[in-house]
C-alpha cells in the first residue's frame, strides 16, 4: 500500500503515521519528493489489517494499493518525481547535473588535473574508478583503496562529491567511507546481495542497466535498494548489447521516457559507455537532455590516448569544456537549469 502525506505536515504528525503503519504489521519506506512525502508500506495484506483507515487521518492525503511487481520504485507509489540527496545536491529536480572524471584513477596528478578541469567546466560530481571490472584478468584492475584515497583527496580540494564503483559486498563499508555515491555497474546489475550491501551503507546508489537487462528487471533490481531503507536511488542507462558493432554498445535513449513513466526515481545517462566512442558522446548528451534525463555521467581524461582503460570513449579536457557549453540551449529547451550556473 502507498500512503501519501499532506504537504507541510509536522515531523511529529509524520512520525505518528509511521508508528501506526508499523503497529498494523507493515514496514514503512519513506520517499521524499519535490512536493510530497510518500510512504510505501510493505507487507502481506492477507495477513495484516488494511491501511485504508489511515485515509481518515488529517495528515494523510491518500491511501492506495500498488499493482506493479516493483512497489517502491513505481510511479504508482510516488506520483511526483523524487530526488536523490547527495552531499548537499539534489538530483531529480529542475537543476541538471553532470558527473565527470576519468574512467580509472591512474595517479594523483592525472586525477587532480581531471578534477580541477571538470569542476571549472561545470561538473557537479567527480567520477573515477578505483576498482575496475575488466573483461580480461590481464587488464588494469584499478588502484583499489589507494584510488579511493586519491578520490577523497580530490573531493576535499575541489568540493565535488565523488561517485565510484562498488564491485564486492566485502568492500561496501570501505568504499562508502570514501565515496558519496556508490555505482553498481552493468555486470553486477542483478547481484542482489551487492545491491543490498550498497543500500545498507546509507549512501546514494547509482544502478546501471545490465547488458541484456529488460527494463522490468532493471526496475526490480532498483527495488532492492529502496526496500532496504535507502531512498536515494538513481537509475543509469549505459547502453545495451545488440547485434550492432558500429558502436561498443547501443545507447537506449528510449529508456529515459520509459523510466520517467514507470518510476519516480531520477535517471542518469552514461554516453561514454553507451557508445564507446568519444566522437559520439556530445551528440548522445544532447539527445539525453532532450529526452528528459536528470544527469549525465561522462568520462574525461587529460590525455585519452594514454589512458589505462577505455581511452577511445573518454573526452579530452577541452572536449568536455566544449560539451558543457553546447548542452546549455538543450537544457533551456527541456525546461531545465544547469546546476553549475
Amino acid at each position: 500500500m502507498i500512503v501519501v502525506l499532506r504537504p507541510d505536515i509536522t515531523k511529529r504528525a509524520e512520525t505518528a503515521v509511521l508508528k501506526e503503519i508499523r503497529k498494523l504489521g507493515y514496514k514503512p519506506h519513506v520517499m521524499r519528493g519535490v512536493e510530497r512525502t510518500v510512504v510505501g508500506a510493505i507487507g502481506d495484506e492477507r495477513t495484516h489489517h488494511t491501511l485504508e483507515a489511515l485515509a481518515s487521518w488529517p495528515q494523510v492525503e491518500q491511501v492506495m494499493p500498488v499493482q506493479k511487481k516493483y512497489k517502491l520504485v513505481s510511479r504508482e507509489a510516488h506520483k511526483g518525481n523524487s530526488v536523490a540527496r547527495i552531499k548537499g545536491l539534489s538530483v531529480g529536480g529542475r537543476k541538471f547535473h553532470v558527473m565527470a572524471g576519468p574512467c580509472s584513477v591512474e595517479s594523483e596528478r592525472q586525477l587532480m588535473t581531471s578534477a580541477l578541469a571538470v569542476k571549472k567546466a561545470g561538473a557537479t560530481v567527480l567520477r573515477g574508478g578505483a576498482f575496475k571490472p575488466r573483461t580480461s584478468p590481464y587488464e588494469f584492475q584499478g588502484l583499489g583503496e589507494k584510488g579511493l584515497k586519491l578520490l577523497a583527496k580530490a573531493s576535499r580540494e575541489t568540493g565535488l562529491p565523488v561517485i565510484t564503483e562498488l564491485l564486492s559486498q566485502d568492500h561496501a563499508e570501505m568504499v562508502a567511507e570514501y565515496a558519496d555515491i556508490l555505482q553498481i555497474g552493468t555486470r553486477n546489475a542483478q547481484n542482489f546481495q551487492l545491491l543490498i550491501a550498497a543500500a545498507k551503507t546509507g549512501k546514494p546508489v547509482l544502478l546501471k542497466r545490465g547488458l541484456a537487462m529488460k527494463i522490468e528487471e532493471w526496475l526490480l533490481a532498483g527495488e532492492y535498494v529502496l526496500a532496504n531503507d535507502n531512498p536515494n536511488l538513481l537509475f543509469c542507462e549505459r547502453g545495451i548489447r545488440t547485434f550492432e558493432t558500429y558502436t561498443r554498445n547501443t545507447l537506449d535513449l528510449s529508456a529515459v521516457p520509459i523510466i520517467k513513466q514507470e518510476s519516480h526515481c531520477p535517471i542518469v545517462i552514461d554516453p561514454s559507455q553507451g557508445c564507446g566512442r568519444a566522437d559520439l558522446v556530445t551528440a548522445m548528451c544532447k539527445g539525453a537532455v532532450a529526452m528528459g534525463a536528470d544527469a549525465l555521467l561522462v568520462e574525461v581524461h587529460p590525455d585519452p590516448s594514454k589512458a589505462w582503460s577505455d581511452g577511445a570513449q573518454q573526452l579530452s579536457l577541452e572536449g568536455f569544456g566544449k560539451l558543457m557549453k553546447e548542452i546549455i540551449p538543450f537544457l533551456a529547451a527541456a525546461g531545465r537549469e544547469p546546476a553549475w550556473a
